[in-house]
């Protein structure tokens, strides 16, 4: 089957107001290299700022998930698998 492959990112996060985003926009970028940077507004989270390479690797993993589901839902409807064995005995072969 596939398999989700995580590449470390640090679990640490920073969380920075948006007038402290605003004025360290540059510190903020340079620190998304390295951790995920939550920007909040009035106390909510309103946006999480990554790097570029985190966020491919989210979408890849993303896509796996997706295409593994549609994997899983193909084979509910066709039913579980037969061996060549099997196929040829119903077919009437010996």
């Amino acid at each position: 089957m596939y398999k989700l492959k995580l590449i470390s990112y640090n679990s640490y996060m920073s969380t920075l107001s948006v007038s402290e985003v605003r004025e360290n926009f540059s510190q903020a970028i340079a620190t998304s290299a390295l951790e995920a940077v939550f920007v909040e507004k009035h106390g909510q989270t309103a946006a999480v700022i990554i790097s570029p390479e985190r966020y491919q690797q989210l979408m890849d993993a993303l896509e796996e998930i997706e295409d593994a589901s549609v994997v899983s839902a193909v084979r509910a409807e066709v039913g579980p698998y037969k061996s060549a064995a099997e196929v040829f005995k119903e077919l009437g072969y010996k």
